[in-house]
């Protein structure tokens, strides 16, 4: 549900798009703040952007992904809120475990709210979860609800019972080790596979998703920083009972092409949510919402964290013939 090799080309609906705009450029400049805390005895690595007297946002990558999938929307973001972007371990610049949970992720975000002062602020902070992090984010709404101010669950699918979807392989295979950083970054793909007409994301995302490691015949090459191993004894399971069981305020955001949430099971979600929070599509985006149309993503976020700042923060059982809302 993130990103693995092979870079992928545009496809029929538009030219593919190689050199960044200003707007990309920009945002990639704007350096945050590395930090690290110990969770569990590993050390996770967070970045952070904006001034810490505003109200916290905590954003969470996708399986095999890390917090730079953020770099290019977080200081967007960073004008309302303290924003951090979060390398679950096993991922990205954090430490790898012997053993991985859901409820060992969960700890991890609310250790880096901690870290990041979001929790000195007279507003509680809003989390918000891409793919396999919109899981992890389910169980800390479901966990640690009451400390929060709402959760945002990104192309994240709870499946009905009757048409479950297989997780990520358990064989947990060692990465392999190329030559050179050329060589690995162009074997770089998203996964679920699908065409991206932004190559200039999808070559930022893959240049951060490599490491420098040594070859077991000498010298060095370079390999992906993900734990491959991850998913050998890891079980999410009953997220459709987690999610029903959220304590704060909480929006669906799904692409209006994702193969992984179509709107037959964001209506399903949209149910077990007692049928009154929004299921927010975002036009013309599949799986990876953030890379296929940044700009829309952004501005549905703000959107709805505004919408939350002027309304009832509490969520209401409507009846079970309303209509799913939709933005």
């Amino acid at each position: 549900m993130s990103n693995k090799f092979e870079l992928m080309p545009g496809d029929e609906e538009g030219p593919a798009i190689t050199e960044p705009p200003h707007w990309f450029t920009n945002a990639i400049n704007v350096e945050p703040e590395s930090r690290r805390i110990d969770v569990r005895g590993a050390s996770i690595h967070y970045l952070r952007w904006g001034a810490r007297d505003k109200p916290g946002l905590l954003l969470v990558h996708g399986n095999g992904a890390h917090a730079r999938w953020w770099s290019f929307v977080a200081p967007f973001l960073a004008r309302e809120y303290s924003v951090a972007a979060i390398d679950i371990s096993g991922m990205g610049d954090s430490d790898w475990r012997e053993e991985y949970s859901l409820e060992v992720f969960a700890e991890e975000q609310m250790a880096v709210c901690e870290d990041a002062g979001f929790f000195a602020h007279s507003e509680p902070p809003v989390i918000v979860g891409h793919s396999f992090g919109g899981f992890v984010t389910i169980l800390t709404g479901s966990l640690y609800g009451d400390r929060l101010a709402g959760t945002v669950i990104v192309d994240s699918p709870v499946n009905p019972p009757d048409k479950p979807r297989p997780g990520p392989s358990s064989r947990g295979l060692a990465h392999k080790i190329y030559p050179d950083f050329e060589t690995a970054k162009g074997r770089f793909r998203l996964a679920p596979p699908q065409p991206c007409e932004n190559l200039y994301i999808v070559d930022y995302i893959a240049r951060h998703s490599l490491r420098e490691v040594e070859r077991p015949e000498g010298g060095t090459g370079w390999s992906w920083k993900f734990d491959p191993s991850i998913w050998r004894r890891f079980e999410l399971g009953d997220i459709g009972a987690k999610l029903a069981a959220t304590r704060c305020r909480i929006a669906i955001m799904r692409g209006e092409h994702s193969i992984l949430l179509p709107p037959e099971v964001g209506e399903y979600m949209f149910g077990l949510l007692g049928r009154a929070a929004p299921v927010i599509e975002v036009p013309q985006a599949r799986h990876h919402v953030m890379l296929d149309q940044p700009l829309a993503f952004v501005a549905a976020l703000r959107a709805l964290l505004a919408d939350w700042n002027h309304s009832d923060p509490l969520r209401r059982i409507v009846g079970a013939g309303a209509p799913p809302k939709s933005l």
